[in-house]
């Protein structure tokens, strides 16, 4: 049984595991990429298909760590259905920013653009709150 006080943490828990799926998917992609191309692991280079689905995958990896923490840290210091929304706008960008720069790096922009806002919304937010929490009494 889960403790009634960690009932509006579930939409961010469940936020954060779908990005993790959505991330292992894209790594799915990025095998499936490897053998469409004939260059499998550990190379990484020599057709530019898979050079950018690898690059698209390695640049989630890189913004999870901005935006894990500030998701929590804002559902925790903020609210938590605020952070739930951000977190799936987040996703949403970082689905769109996927697909975009795997078809062509140019395609990466409107999803950098919106995965940035919110990442941001979130670890300003939450900066914010615990800034005004330790400060302000």
């Amino acid at each position: 049984m889960i403790d009634p006080a960690l009932h509006p943490y579930l939409p961010v828990a469940a936020v954060t595991l779908l990005v993790c799926i959505v991330y292992f998917l894209m790594a799915v992609w990025v095998s499936r990429t490897h053998r469409r191309t004939g260059i499998m692991a550990p190379a990484m280079t020599g057709d530019p298909l898979l050079e950018r689905t690898v690059r698209a995958h390695a640049n989630t990896l890189e913004w999870m760590p901005i935006f894990l923490p500030s998701l929590w840290l804002f559902a925790i210091f903020w609210r938590a259905d605020v952070a739930a929304w951000l977190g799936l706008l987040w996703l949403l960008g970082r689905i769109v920013y996927f697909v975009g720069y795997v078809g062509s790096p140019s395609g990466r922009s409107l999803g950098f653009f919106i995965q940035a806002m919110a990442a941001f919304a979130l670890l300003l937010g939450a900066l914010w709150r615990i800034a005004a929490a330790w400060f302000g009494g």
